[in-house]
């Protein structure tokens, strides 16, 4: 028997005259239909507007989400938008919920950035005000950003750990149905969301930058000494002067960097030859082990010989090193 649908609240109208659907979304099980269409994703979203009465609010008493979903507006986007809301009014109010615990007061599940905007003008804000319980704001806020708000990954990703951290469910169904993602993607999410938050900060939305880029820099910085010296680089005006895309490109380039430096380190070798050809050796030094192979028809008896006087070698090593005072 199909379990009862948790998200009824947001699929269908209050009144219970009226069984208009509002949003579809199936729960089957273990099993979950998952989005795919962004066309659809935002037909939901409309439809969370559909038929709803739209008021005129003061922006100074609606609160951001208790979800944070964006690393930072794009100010050249928010301009555009701050010209055309000033140019032609707003066209699509924004959705928010009466406030969970200020009376008064509201909250945004959709539409920040109309509400900065309407803020920024002077002007009231054009919303449709729905009850809404905490995982349905989220699945709102999820599918209306999917479809529309063009978030970069690490954004996407940041918002789906903000979600699964609190524990709506016990499989993630909901995170999976607000940002219309598989588990295999969600766990690479979940996996990059552990890299410093005072990283996450300063390299921004990057909205270039995909899936595989940050893992394998979520990866590289798990070395605690690479994270120290990644830690170092972000503060330096070099990084700092950077916008966009190319922080994080500096950042990887600079981790990458180290690890090279660490392999040049540990592949030192050379050979070596007597001048008879009777011996040769192959050496490698790593900092901390030395090691040479003996090869050539010597080579056995010869090693025989410095096992033998190892004693004596390192004795005459050591008398030389402190003739040279070191």
């Amino acid at each position: 028997m199909a379990r009862k649908n948790p998200f009824m609240n947001v699929m269908s109208d209050p009144s219970p005259d009226d069984d208009k659907t509002i949003l579809e979304y199936t729960n089957k099980g273990a099993s979950k239909s998952l989005i795919h269409s962004l066309d659809e994703l935002a037909a939901q979203a409309d439809r969370l507007l559909e038929g709803e009465a739209v008021v005129e609010l003061d922006p100074a008493i609606i609160d951001g989400s208790f979800v944070r979903d964006r690393l930072g507006d794009d100010q050249e986007d928010f301009n555009e938008l701050l010209t055309a809301i000033r140019d032609r009014g707003q066209d699509t109010p924004i959705l928010v919920r009466p406030h969970p615990t200020a009376t008064g007061r509201y909250m945004v599940v959709f539409g920040h950035r109309r509400l900065r905007a309407a803020t920024a003008l002077g002007k009231k804000v054009r919303a449709v005000v729905k009850e809404l319980k905490d995982s349905d704001h989220v699945v709102a806020q999820g599918q209306e950003n999917t479809a529309r708000a063009n978030l970069s990954f690490i954004e996407k990703a940041m918002f789906a750990a903000e979600i699964s951290r609190r524990q709506f469910d016990g499989d993630n169904a909901i995170v999976l149905s607000a940002l219309s993602i598989d588990r295999a993607t969600l766990s690479k999410m979940l996996a990059v969301s552990t890299i410093p938050k005072e990283v996450l900060d300063a390299v921004g939305a990057a909205k270039g930058i995909g899936r595989d880029r940050w893992y394998e820099l979520k990866n590289l910085l798990e070395r605690p000494s690479t994270l120290e010296q990644a830690t170092a680089f972000i503060q330096t005006d070099d990084f700092k002067a950077k916008i966009g895309d190319d922080r994080f490109n500096s950042l990887l380039a600079f981790v990458k960097s180290l690890g090279k430096q660490t392999r040049a380190k540990t592949a030192k070798t050379h050979k070596w030859a007597s001048e008879d050809k009777a011996v040769s050796a192959d050496i490698r030094s790593d900092g901390r082990t030395y090691t040479f192979a003996l090869k050539a028809k010597d080579a056995a008896g010869f090693g025989d010989y410095i096992a033998e006087n190892l004693a004596d070698l390192y004795q005459a090593y050591r008398s030389k090193k402190d003739q040279r005072g070191e």
